[in-house]
């Protein structure tokens, strides 16, 4: 009968067996760190929007000043290899296929700027994706679907690339003062999403909860029994998280609690339930020594690097440094490139390289075939 001591103590001694085993051969995928984009559809207000928008609050349309390049570029001319995508459940259609501002501003005549609904893609049935009903709706991707056919075709281009990891974010929440109320993400929608990624991808193209948890219980029982997989064993393949926590997260883990047959990896309760692999921490200032245990202890970790466009207009890199100094795998920017009007401001690594040796959980690693 092994008691509690004798039990934390294996669990001790895997779980180092795994870190001297990942730092004794080939790179595994927690020992990296990449470069990604927050709001990666993201397209600002047209101008006479922008200024609608200012009239009500200068701050909210300073924070919605941000555009980012197509998904593709993203990845090929940037090296960006984390994006993430913002959800809204629309089961009939059209629900989000004319604005309530683009109407103000109509009625107004004022030019309302390009049309989201030019091609008719928001009147189908299906996730769409933009940052907030009726004001901010500019995307590149106006699906999910459309997001994740761009995202497949630039990945079979590049078969040896490092894992993309796309972090969606489901968005249900009613905002005063907006008519366009978005349908709730139950049960079915919370499907929806893994059943829309299925659609575009094959599970061979995926790295998936199942895939890290193969024969163990949980996914720490896995991290700690054999922890990542080599890199080489996953180039070329996307992996899911969800960014949501609380009812949003209970709801996607209800019925798959060390999340089997799901397709996201989530921000888990607690760094002991069974679903714990990888946590979404937005503050890499405050939350630094958290970041840094949860990466040495084999998790890993999305943080970001600047927010509301705040960083750039001051020219402040301290959050971005805190950021790639924590170890989190996946940092995240509005500005890959700098914003010359603003400052020079930017996140990238030294010699624009697409990744490096993760500072924390990779600094034994000499040099990465870097793809």
């Amino acid at each position: 009968m092994i008691n509690k001591f004798q039990s934390v103590l294996i669990l001790s001694i895997s779980t180092l067996f795994a870190l001297q085993m990942a730092n004794a051969g080939e790179p595994r995928l927690n020992q990296v760190q990449v470069i990604g984009t927050h709001n990666s559809y993201h397209i600002a207000p047209h101008p006479e929007l922008m200024q609608l928008i200012q009239s009500t609050s200068k701050r909210l349309a300073e924070s919605l000043d941000y555009s980012h390049r197509p998904l593709a570029e993203q990845f090929e001319t940037l090296g960006i290899r984390q994006i993430e995508l913002d959800l809204f459940h629309d089961p009939i259609g059209g629900h989000y296929s004319n604005p309530f501002l683009r109407k103000t501003l109509k009625t107004l005549g004022k030019n309302p700027g390009p049309d989201p609904n030019a091609n008719g893609h928001l009147q189908k049935p299906g996730l769409k994706v933009l940052h907030v009903q009726d004001m901010d709706y500019h995307s590149s991707a106006p699906t999910f679907k459309q997001a994740l056919a761009q995202v497949r075709t630039w990945s079979k281009s590049r078969p040896r690339h490092i894992p993309l990891m796309i972090l969606v974010e489901l968005k249900d929440g009613a905002i005063p003062g907006l008519p366009t109320k978005p349908f709730v993400f139950d049960k079915q929608a919370l499907d929806q999403v893994d059943l829309e990624i299925d659609s575009i991808f094959s599970h061979n193209e995926l790295f998936t909860p199942d895939d890290l948890r193969g024969s163990y219980p949980t996914l720490p029982a896995a991290i700690s029994g054999k922890g990542w997989p080599e890199l080489d064993k996953v180039r070329g393949k996307v992996m899911f998280a969800l960014d949501n926590e609380g009812k949003i997260r209970d709801l996607y883990l209800e019925g798959h609690e060390n999340l089997s047959q799901r397709r996201l990896f989530v921000t888990a309760p607690s760094e002991g339930h069974p679903a714990a692999s990888f946590f979404k921490i937005n503050d890499s200032v405050g939350d630094f020594e958290r970041i840094q245990r949860l990466v040495r202890s084999g998790h890993l970790v999305r943080t970001r690097a600047d927010s509301d466009t705040r960083q750039s207009r001051t020219n402040d890199p301290f959050q971005s440094e805190r950021a790639l100094a924590s170890g989190a795998q996946y940092i995240s920017t509005d500005y890959r490139e700098s914003r010359p009007e603003f400052s020079g401001y930017e996140v990238k690594f030294p010699k624009g390289v697409v990744a490096r040796p993760n500072p924390v959980s990779g600094a034994s690693i000499k040099a990465l075939d870097l793809e």
